[in-house]
């Protein structure tokens, strides 16, 4: 049997930022019920750390190797991290490149 929870790092390069990267990141992986955050790098890539389950966190990283139509993703770098003890949150986003932590989800039962 495997974990029942994944954690993981990306950084993502090519035409990624100004094209709705971040936001796609975050609706992503908010619609999987990942927790995390994502912002914008100095050097023109996007970096993002989610957690959740495995199978969710591999659709999210499928996803954003993909990219929204208007991103030209040329590569992702994925880096496993242990899992944390915090409860599932919300994926953040960041205009101005600083780390937003995440917020619990409100209880859906």
């Amino acid at each position: 049997m495997g974990p029942d929870r994944r954690r993981v790092r990306a950084l993502v390069s090519g035409r990624v930022q100004g094209v709705g990267f971040r936001w796609f990141v975050a609706e992503r992986a908010r619609a999987a019920g990942l927790g995390g955050w994502v912002r914008n790098l100095d050097d023109g890539g996007v970096e993002f750390e989610a957690e959740g389950d495995p199978v969710a966190v591999d659709r999210l990283l499928a996803a954003v190797r993909r990219g929204p139509t208007s991103a030209r993703v040329a590569d992702v770098l994925v880096t496993d991290a242990p899992p944390s003890s915090d409860p599932p949150g919300s994926i953040s986003r960041s205009a101005t490149g600083r780390i937003v932590p995440c917020r619990p989800l409100p209880s859906s039962r």
